[in-house]
Parts: structure tokens; C-alpha cells; sequence
């Protein structure tokens, strides 16, 4: 059974607020019909006095209830206070009841206090003593006239039923609150939990890029560097023409470290440059003494791409460029962009070693393929790959124009 917290102790409840109103309205509206009808049956006699006493301290107590529950101090200083009072309540109202039967009629909203004041099996033990002292007030004054069964069974009915359907509402009041503080547990950890996968894929995000641009950056240096240094006695123009590209790619690699600081767009496609432009400007950059790389565009974009489609496309073709250019030993190098119906087709294609594309691609390491692959994925096209040993590599990344349907 549950064990509930006295006044004073309970969350703020409107409808609890609006129910003790009622239930306060209703007592003080009982107690004067009662001692109206008592002064009207017994206006002189020797009780009177008496009754009207006791009406009026039992008045003044009971209005004094609201304002133990907002008494300052700690948590049991007002459970402390409401039962004092609560006593004092229910020992005026008895002698009351003794004087005067008729004030039984106050018994139901006394139900109510005693519920709301204390624990379950208390208050159900208080209002059982209650009703059993209503009934015998009730059988002693009329008991003259006869037996009236009303008498002993209308009070233990309806002190059963004002106890059954506060108990109920209580209840019900109790497993909403916990559902509801299940649902904003639950709401609180799915909020966690999105924060968790939003910051996991801004992490793949971020390692995709920099994998696609400056990794790759770095990487052709290092390559550059190398070439450099082992032509540097034997062929010095060559050496140096190696440096000036390292230069130009360092360069490169610096407006992209700025672009990461703005928005991450890639910096070919910057100041209005369009995927073509970029992809061209790219091959012409990319091409160097040992590997000839070619761009051709095929069809005329009937729309504006989108700058997720350009930014990825791009992208892409910086990373399978990296690729050729270190696992490859291709020499010359394709990048065709294909503007179709409702779909842009980018192909790579080189004449080096190829690989199984079954299988882990010899030397392949890190983000390269996965990347391109979850940058196609992420906009609902497809990622290709024709390839076999000793017959170089075709990359081909669709991506349609429109959403795809769910």
C-alpha cells in the first residue's frame, strides 16, 4: 500500500488545490447548516452556549490548516504542526458531535483532511474511529424513536465510499507521476544519446575531410620532397620543379586549413566556382611529370547542383586522385563528371595495378574508400568499383538530383 507524505510535504498540485478548496467550501458550508438547525431545534437550551463555543473554536481551528502548510522551517516542522492541529480538529468536532449529532454531517470533509494528513493505513484507522462515533451519536440521540437502520449503515457507506475514491485518485495521481518521470528520463536520455551520435558523426565528418584534403596535402609533399631530394645533384631543374609543387600544394592546403575555420566548403568551390571549375582546376594541380590527369565534362547541368553534392563529388575525386597517385603506379589518369537526367555521374579512372575490389585493395589504408562511400550513401546515390589486378581502376559515384523515396 502506499505511504504518502503529510500536508505540506506533497509537489504542487492544481487540481489537489482546487479539490481542498471544494472540501473546505463544503465543511464550513456543513458546520453553519448544522448549527443553524441547532440553534432553530434547540434555541434555549442549557448545551447551547456550549455548542455555539465549540462551533466557533472548531471554525477558527480548521482555519487555521492553510496556514500550516506554508510554515516556514524544515520538512518535519510542518508535518509536526498539521498533526497537532489535526488532533485538535478531531477533539473539538467530537464533543461537538456529543453536544450536537447533527455536526456528523462534517464528517465527510474531516475524511478528506485526515487522508491528505496521513499515512494511508493511519488515516483509513482515523476515519474507521470516526464513522463509529458518528454512529453512535446517531443511534444515542434517536435511539427513542427505534431502530433506524440508516443510522448504521448510510455513515460506514459513505465514509467507504469518500475513502475509496480519494484512495483511487490517489493512485492515479501517483503512477502519472511516475510515468511521467519516466518519460522525462527517457527524454533526457535520448537527448543524450543524439548528442552522442551527432558528436560521432561530426567526428567522421571532420576525419573525412581532413583525410580528403589535408592528409592528402601532406602526403603529396612528403612524395614531392622525396622525388626532390633524390634529383637534387643529378637533375637540379627537375628537383626544383618538384619544390615549386610542393609549394603550390602547400599553398592549397592552407586555404583549406582557412576554409575548415569558416564552413568547411572545399576551396576550389569557393568564390563561386562551380564543381567543373573545381574538378579542372584540380586535374590541372594534380598533374605532375609521373601521372597526366585529364577532366572531361559530358552533358550540360540543367540545375544549380547542390553544394553538398559539389562539396562531396569534389571530395571524392581528391580522394581517389591520393590513391592513384600512391598505390597505384598509374601514369596518366581520367576524371569525367556527367551531368544526366536526374542524376551526376563522376568516374575516375587510371591505368595502374588495380585491385581486387572484392578484398582489401593492396596498400589502401585509413578513410579513402569507406569515406567516399558514406559521403555517396549520406545522399542517397551509389558507390562502383571495376577493377583487377594489372588492369587498372574505374571509381564511379552516382548521385541522383531529387531525394530519395523512404
Amino acid at each position: 500500500m502506499n505511504q504518502r507524505s503529510p500536508i505540506g510535504a506533497e509537489d504542487v498540485d492544481p487540481d489537489a488545490d482546487w479539490l481542498a478548496t471544494v472540501m473546505h467550501v463544503a465543511f464550513f458550508v456543513l458546520l453553519c447548516s448544522s448549527l443553524t438547525r441547532y440553534l432553530i431545534v434547540h434555541p434555549v437550551a442549557r448545551t447551547t452556549p456550549w455548542v455555539i463555543a465549540l462551533a466557533v473554536a472548531l471554525a477558527l481551528l480548521y482555519a487555521l490548516g492553510p496556514v500550516l502548510r506554508v510554515l516556514p522551517g524544515s520538512k518535519e516542522a510542518p508535518a509536526t504542526a498539521t498533526g497537532i492541529w489535526l488532533a485538535a480538529v478531531i477533539g473539538v468536532w467530537l464533543a461537538l458531535v456529543l453536544l450536537a449529532p447533527s455536526f456528523g454531517n462534517c464528517a465527510v470533509p474531516l475524511f478528506y483532511i485526515a487522508m491528505r494528513s496521513l499515512r494511508t493505513r493511519s488515516a483509513i484507522v482515523l476515519v474507521v474511529l470516526i464513522t463509529a462515533f458518528v454512529i453512535f451519536a446517531q443511534v444515542k440521540l434517536r435511539f427513542r424513536f427505534g431502530f433506524d437502520p440508516n443510522l448504521v449503515l448510510g455513515p460506514p457507506a459513505i465514509a467507504a465510499l469518500a475513502t475509496a475514491v480519494f484512495l483511487h485518485a490517489q493512485r492515479q495521481t501517483d503512477r502519472l507521476r511516475t510515468v511521467i518521470t519516466e518519460l522525462i528520463r527517457t527524454r533526457r536520455e535520448l537527448a543524450a544519446i543524439e548528442r552522442r551520435e551527432g558528436t560521432l558523426a561530426e567526428r567522421q565528418r571532420l576525419s573525412m575531410e581532413i583525410h580528403d584534403t589535408l592528409a592528402q596535402g601532406l602526403s603529396s609533399q612528403q612524395m614531392l620532397f622525396q622525388a626532390a631530394d633524390r634529383l637534387w645533384d643529378s637533375d637540379p631543374a627537375t628537383a626544383r620543379r618538384h619544390v615549386r609543387s610542393a609549394a603550390s600544394i602547400a599553398e592549397h592546403n592552407l586555404a583549406e586549413a582557412r576554409r575548415f575555420v569558416h564552413d568547411l566548403a572545399p576551396a576550389d568551390l569557393a568564390d563561386g566556382h562551380n564543381l567543373d571549375d573545381a574538378l579542372r582546376s584540380l586535374a590541372e594541380r594534380e598533374t605532375s611529370d609521373t601521372l597526366r590527369i585529364r577532366f572531361h565534362q559530358d552533358g550540360t547541368p540543367a540545375t544549380v547542383l547542390p553544394d553538398r553534392v559539389q562539396s562531396a563529388l569534389l571530395r571524392i575525386a581528391q580522394g581517389a586522385l591520393a590513391n592513384i597517385r600512391e598505390h597505384s603506379a598509374a601514369t596518366t589518369a581520367a576524371l569525367t563528371l556527367s551531368h544526366l537526367d536526374n542524376q551526376v555521374v563522376l568516374d575516375i579512372a587510371d591505368d595502374g595495378r588495380g585491385f581486387d575490389p572484392v578484398g582489401k585493395p593492396r596498400g589502401v589504408r585509413g578513410h579513402g574508400l569507406p569515406a567516399m562511400r558514406a559521403r555517396v550513401q549520406q545522399l542517397g546515390g551509389i558507390l562502383t568499383i571495376e577493377s583487377a589486378p594489372g588492369e587498372g581502376t574505374v571509381l564511379s559515384a552516382a548521385i541522383p538530383l531529387s531525394p530519395p523515396q523512404s
